[in-house]
C-alpha cells in the first residue's frame, strides 16, 4: 500500500513540474517566435535573393528530457496504440526551441533570411526498457547575409 501511495505521489509531481515547466518554456518560445518573426527561416533548397550576399552555415541544437509522466503516459498508450501526444509536445517544443535558435544565430550575423532549413531529430539517451529519455532536434540552414554586415565583422 506505500509503494501504491509513493508511485502515486511521484506520479502527481511528476505531472506538476513537468507541466508547470512546459507551459513555462512555451511562454518563452512564443515570445521569442514574435521578436523573431521577422527573419525568414524557409525550406527552399536555393536562396531566393540575389548571388551577391555571404552566406554561412547556422544551427540551433535542444536536447529536451522526457519527464516520468509523460513516460509513465506513453507506457499506457503502446498498451493500447494510438498517438503519443506526451511525445508529440516534447518534440513541438524542441523543434521550435531548435529553430528559434537557429534563427537567433542568423540574426547575430546579420542575415537576411535562412533557406534550405533541416531538422534532425535523435533519441540520445535511453530509459530503462529502451524508452526514450532524451530527444535532441538539430535544426541547420543556410544565412544569407548582407555584404556590408560581414564586411564589418572582419
Amino acid at each position: 500500500m506505500i509503494e501504491l501511495g509513493i508511485f502515486l505521489a511521484l506520479l502527481t509531481l511528476g505531472y506538476g513540474f513537468g507541466q508547470y515547466a512546459e507551459r513555462r518554456h512555451y511562454r518563452s518560445i512564443i515570445e521569442r517566435e514574435k521578436r523573431l518573426n521577422a527573419l525568414p527561416a524557409i525550406a527552399a533548397r536555393f536562396p531566393p535573393t540575389e548571388p551577391q550576399h555571404h552566406q554561412a552555415l547556422v544551427i540551433g541544437s535542444t536536447v529536451i528530457s522526457v519527464d516520468y509522466f509523460k513516460r509513465f503516459l506513453a507506457a499506457l498508450r503502446n498498451l493500447f496504440g494510438g498517438r503519443v501526444t506526451a511525445y508529440e509536445s516534447l518534440l513541438d517544443r524542441a523543434r521550435r526551441e531548435s529553430s528559434l535558435r537557429m534563427k537567433q544565430q542568423a540574426e547575430t550575423l546579420g542575415a537576411e533570411m535562412v533557406f534550405n532549413v533541416k531538422y534532425e531529430t535523435a533519441s540520445i539517451s535511453k530509459g530503462r526498457g529502451n524508452t526514450i529519455g532524451s530527444i535532441e532536434v538539430l535544426a541547420y540552414g543556410t544565412a544569407l547575409i548582407r555584404p556590408q554586415a560581414a564586411d564589418t565583422d572582419r
